[in-house]
């Protein structure tokens, strides 16, 4: 069903386009990018869904993807040197040109792919993908009454990505919630990744985007010796399901999954949603802590 979801999503996006943008909008190029990416990432999950694609392809593909979003991406490529540092580098901007485009390449793979190996259990895929999204839309509201017209108009922009993928996240979800009758796919997790990608690029608070990740961040940084095979992976990393008991054990597999089962014990697999989308709105809580008390300080 995330291949219907993605499918709802681009219509409403080109629906939008016809009615707000005029063929001369300083935004339609980069809109444009940034629904071919999330249309590319759609069909390259879709077949990943149906070929069952190689790990180390899957890390390579969402790069190709984000092509024609870096392509028009017509932003500024500078970064402004945190305070504490000003002194010792001397300057307050830096233009890191090509490396820039470079990291969000990088952002782009690892959005799609966090939310991927982020899995496991029902709802969860798209329970995320929700708190994200509203503790993203939450910060565009915040910062959209910047006295910058440029930063209003990327957080506008923002906007009008995210809502939609809300939109089409909380409908799938009440199929995908425990228990669940429909089956997302590797098709969703690509779609939300580069959605959420774009608006954090786009938007240009791509830095802060990662903070919204930290559950996916720890999960990536946790998981990396079994996704680069330093110990051995099986294809799927899932807990041990006792159907006498109803509840799920923790296995050794290093996922954020089983490290929640082993920390907190044994629950039933909705239990255990309930406790990791608990996580990631209080990673999106801090977040905005991080940000009020650095400002000012630390940028």
């Amino acid at each position: 069903m995330g291949l219907v979801s993605g499918i709802v999503y681009l219509v409403v996006m080109f629906l939008f386009q016809h009615f707000y943008f005029t063929p001369d909008s300083e935004w339609l190029v980069e809109y444009n990018a940034a629904l071919a990416s999330i249309c590319f990432m759609i069909l390259l999950g879709f077949m990943d869904d149906v070929l069952d694609i190689p790990w180390r392809i899957k890390l390579v593909v969402p790069s190709f993807a984000a092509l024609p979003l870096l392509m028009a991406y017509a932003g500024g490529t500078s970064i402004l040197i945190p305070k504490p540092l000003q002194g010792f580098i001397g300057i307050e901007l830096l233009d890191l040109g090509w490396i820039y485009k470079l990291y969000m390449g990088f952002l782009a793979v690892f959005c799609t792919n966090a939310i991927n190996i982020h899995a496991g259990i029902n709802g969860l895929e798209v329970g995320q993908t929700v708190v994200i999204c509203c503790g993203v839309l939450v910060h565009n509201v915040m910062q959209i009454g910047s006295q910058a017209i440029e930063r209003q108009q990327a957080h506008a922009f923002s906007i009008y990505l995210l809502q939609p993928m809300i939109g089409v996240s909380l409908g799938l979800l009440a199929y995908n919630w425990y228990p669940s009758s429909v089956f997302v796919g590797d098709t969703y997790t690509y779609f939300a990744g580069m959605t959420l990608a774009v608006a954090g690029i786009l938007g240009h608070f791509s830095e802060t985007l990662l903070l919204f990740f930290l559950p996916q961040i720890i999960n990536f940084l946790y998981s990396t010796p079994q996704l680069f095979k330093i110990i051995p992976c099986p294809r799927h990393r899932l807990p041990i399901f006792d159907p006498k008991t109803g509840l799920l054990t923790g296995t050794k597999d290093l996922n954020l999954v089983n490290l929640f089962l082993r920390m907190f014990g044994r629950c039933s697999e909705l239990q255990l949603l309930v406790r990791l989308l608990f996580f990631q709105g209080l990673s999106c809580g801090i977040c905005f802590a991080a940000r009020y008390m650095l400002a000012g300080w630390y940028k």
